[in-house]
This record gives C-alpha cells, structure tokens and sequence, in this order.
C-alpha cells in the first residue's frame, strides 16, 4: 500500500485475486479503469499501482473537459508503470477493451444514475471484459487521526456548506482542524500530488481553476487550510503534521477516501427519489451515521416528505437532520425588475442535474424582472457545455476547468444583455474575470435550526478529541457569507 497509510482492509482487487488463484492465469490481469480524474487515481493508486498479478492498461476520461489524451504520471504511477498510464476519452472503451485485451474494467467515477452504471456495464460485458466495482473497504485509507466525513448522495445537495460549519465549529472549540478535500487534479498532476492551501497566494500559485477555487476560498475565508491532491496517502501524511482532526469534504456523491470515525451523508430536498437511485449516493445513504436533509425552507414540503419517507424506509436506524441552507444577497435591492444573469456552480448545475440553484432562488426572492438566457450569446466551451446539457436554460455554469474556458465564460457574459449578473458561485468571479456589468455575490450557509447536530459533534468531540469539557451551543448561528 503506498505510503504508511494502510488501507481499511488490506488486498487486492477482486479480479486480481481471483485470477492469481486461478491455474491458467499466467499473465498479469488486464485492467482498463473508467474515470473522471479523481475517484480513478485514488483506486489505482491504493488497489492496483504496487500489485505485480495487475496492469492497468488506461484510464478513461468522462464528466471532466481536457483530461483525455494526457498520462498519468510515471512519477505517481510507479515503478510497475515506467511510461506512465494513457488517459483516453470514455468514447474509445470498447476499442480499448477489444485492442488492449482488457480482463476486467473497474467503473471509478461518481453521479451517475443506477441506470447509467448498468448501461456503463453493458457497454464492457458487450465488449468481452469484466465488469467491477471497488467498494469502501478496498479503498479507504486509515488516516490516524479523527475524521468527520461530509458526503452527499447527489452533486448540489450542499454537503460543503455543512464540511465548512463543521470546521468552523471545531475551530471554535480549540481544536486544530484539516479540511481533505476530494482531489480535482486537472492541471499538471506531478504538481498536484499534494497540495496545502492557506491563503489566496496559495491558490494563485498553483494556478488553480474556477472549480478549484469553488471549493477551496470558502474555507479560507474562515480561516482553515485545506488540504488536497492526487496522492491521498502523501495529502494526509501532510495534513496530519498540523492537525488533530480532519474533516473530508466529498465530492460529487462519492463515499469517502479515508475511513471515517462519523460519516454525516446530505440529502437533497429538492431531487426527491435521487437518494436511492445515483451511484454511488445509495452507498453513503446506507452507510451513514447522520443523514441530513438540506434545503427543506426552498422546496416543496411534499418533496422533503418524499425524501424523509425514503429514508424511514432504508435507515430507520440512524439521527436524521433538518436543516436549511440560508441564501444571502449582496445589495438585494438592486435586484428588483432588472434583467438578470445569474452564474451558477458548474457540477451542481451540468452532471448534478439541476439547471437551476441559489442563483435562481435569490432572483426569484427579490423580484427580478427578467430571468436572462445565456445560451444564443454562448461561446467555445460554454456554448458547448449548453449543447451537452439541455436541460440548462436560465443559468450558466461555471465552467473554469482551463484559461481558455475561463476566458469563454467572461465572453458569454459580456454577450449576454442583462442589468446585472448574479454570482451564485462559491468564488468570487469578479476576481478572475472582467464582467462589462455589475456582479453581485450570492452566498449560502448550512443552518440546523433544531440544533441537533451540535451535540453529536460535542459527543465526537468527548469520544476522539478528549473534549469532554466544551459544552457546544445550539441551535447554532448559520455561517456568514462565503465571500
């Protein structure tokens, strides 16, 4: 296992496995693993990277623009791997699987429907190869250390607000607190095999995208360091020279990459029926601690009951939460009967399905005008993104992946006639591009108001981290703005 982190159980991949016992298997195993640079590294890197019975011939590449057609890094890879590993589009899986011989094919991306994994599988059975999954105990990482796990059983449901109160509150009580976040390696991977970031120099530096600065200028804001890259064991190897608790903050709906001590698993009021029909979000709902429906003031009460009845259903057993996140608006004012473009963040709105965000929430609230529709002014890549999910309309994504794209979008803005854009995005875009029009932030915060969960994190707290002595308020005040 690489590091000195060992894995939660140790072995191998189950082909490999089988195939090391079987008499006529006298060639390493053929592996093709699909990805979205991300969930993929990580299970090669723990399952496949040092097991000789093993190859890894390719990755595929989907969800994710300009992944494909890179390597993997010899450097990471390993010394099994001296050219390093092709990164291929998820097009060419049935050529790749026929011309490279591929044993078995292991799906290791996240948010994809049920339906879409089995279509996925068709696709490789059809093809001649095995089809796999590699589950939380073949993959999670001992960390050593305290950790809270924050995931989500849809992309959008809002589980890094609820990472970030959660820091926040450990923060408040004294403890030294690491956000890990899910890797999002999309420039040059030698350089992201492990990354700290503690400030916006950091950020600038590393030259990270509009995705990554999403998710990580939040927790800058409030003062903590995230910790993050493509070598989960070397992330927290560094992350736990400066902290006695991590909180991992997951990505899409993926379970996470470190064993979790209290795994607390979002469920999104407004998508209904998702909780039990999306990979791999159906795994953290049955794997839960705590669940915690967000969202319950905006959506419609017969859909929170849809979603609370789901979960009686199939987790009777554990604490489910209420909770709310609360929308601010820079200037509301000037919102009322303007023309507004609203920017939303890009994976919530595209693969997470829902066209529509706190964006739209905050218009609608404050009476605009005039929703704008950005896609006959769409540009490149952004025009593009539109054509790929149809069912976007009223808001634009933020797709920042490279400059060129970051360049797109500032063009699709300026393009687009309205009085006023609406930055619902977790960074602030006026930094990164030049709007030829007024942008006002929209920023959201995680508030529980029955103040349920502040006693489960005390409880933590006495149980890991010898805080018996801090008493933690309830019901907690919702955090301020992102920005």
């Amino acid at each position: 296992m690489p590091g000195s982190i060992p894995t939660r159980r140790s072995g191998t991949a189950p082909a490999a496995r089988s195939a090391r016992r079987a008499p006529r298997a006298r060639r390493p195993v053929r592996v093709l693993i699909m990805g979205a640079a991300g969930r993929d590294f990580h299970n090669f890197n723990v399952v496949f990277r040092d097991d000789p019975s093993c190859r890894v011939l390719a990755f595929t590449a989907a969800q994710i623009p300009d992944i494909a057609g890179r390597r993997y890094p010899a450097s990471l890879a390993g010394a099994l791997y001296p050219d390093g590993v092709p990164i291929r589009p998820e097009s060419e899986l049935t050529r790749l699987i026929r011309e490279q011989r591929i044993d078995w094919v292991y799906l290791c991306y996240s948010d994809l429907s049920h339906e879409q994994v089995m279509h996925q599988a068709s696709r490789v059975l059809a093809a001649g190869a095995n089809f796999g999954l590699l589950g939380p105990d073949a993959t999670m990482l001992d960390a050593r250390l305290p950790v809270i796990s924050v995931c989500a059983v849809r992309t959008g449901a809002g589980k890094s607000a609820l990472a970030r109160h959660i820091v926040r509150t450990m923060l408040d009580r004294g403890h030294r607190v690491a956000a890990v976040r899910h890797p999002m390696p999309y420039g040059e991977l030698e350089r992201q095999a492990s990354q700290r970031f503690s400030s916006r120099a950091d950020l600038d530096a590393a030259g990270a995208t509009i995705e990554e600065r999403e998710e990580y200028e939040p927790y800058l804001e409030i003062g903590a360091t995230v910790f993050a890259g493509v070598d989960t064991a070397k992330v927290v190897a560094r992350a736990r020279r400066q902290a006695d608790l991590l909180v991992w903050d997951g990505g899409n709906n993926d379970f996470p990459f470190l064993r979790p001590d209290l795994h607390i698993v979002m469920l999104d009021a407004h998508r209904p029926g998702h909780e039990l029909a999306y990979h791999p979000g159906e795994t953290n709902l049955r794997m839960a601690d705590v669940l915690v429906v967000s969202k319950v003031d905006s959506a419609p009460p017969e859909s929170v009951r849809a979603v609370l009845d789901n979960v009686r259903r199939v987790r009777p057993d554990v604490p489910v939460l209420r909770a709310r996140l609360r929308i601010t608006v820079q200037q509301p004012r000037r919102i009322r009967g303007k023309r507004v473009l609203i920017v939303g963040d890009g994976p919530t709105l595209t693969h997470g399905g829902l066209g529509t965000g706190a964006g739209s929430i905050a218009a609608h609230r404050h009476r605009a005008g005039e929703l704008v529709d950005a896609r006959p002014f769409a540009v490149g890549s952004i025009a593009a993104t539109f054509e790929a999910y149809p069912h976007l309309r009223l808001e634009i994504p933020a797709m920042g992946y490279s400059a060129e794209q970051i360049r797109e979008l500032e063009q699709t803005l300026n393009r687009a006639p309205a009085d006023l854009v609406l930055d619902a995005t977790p960074v602030d875009l006026s930094r990164l591009i030049a709007v030829n029009k007024p942008v006002l932030s929209v920023s959201y915060a995680f508030f529980e108001p029955a103040g349920r969960l502040a006693p489960i994190l005390e409880d933590f707290g006495r149980r890991h981290l010898g805080s018996a002595a801090h008493r933690f308020p309830g019901p907690p005040e919702p955090l301020d703005g992102h920005r």
